[in-house]
């Protein structure tokens, strides 16, 4: 099952400078253990202990999925996931 998983800019230090790969995975957790295999690091940038890390928000096909079930989040093939850093502050 393919499923393309857009990278922020932030996180590209470990896809090589790659905006998209490839990974597999019937679930978020899944994916990102096998985006782990081939890129290093990655992970731990996205996911805590058994959640996402909370500056970081990710998409399933636009779709946020905090509104789904996190990292539980069940994946098909041909699925697009993009991962996002949350952006804070602002003006006071």
């Amino acid at each position: 099952m393919a499923i393309e998983v857009r990278i922020p800019t932030i996180l590209r230090q470990y896809t090589d400078g790659q905006k998209a790969v490839e990974g597999n995975g019937d679930t978020l957790a899944a994916l990102f253990a096998d985006l782990e295999t081939r890129h290093a690091g990655i992970q731990a940038r996205i996911v805590e202990g058994d959640q996402l890390r909370r500056f970081v928000n990710v998409y399933l096909n636009d779709e946020d999925v905090r509104f789904l079930d996190g990292i539980k989040t069940k994946l098909s093939d041909g699925d697009n996931v993009t991962i996002l850093p949350a952006v804070a502050g602002g003006m006071r």
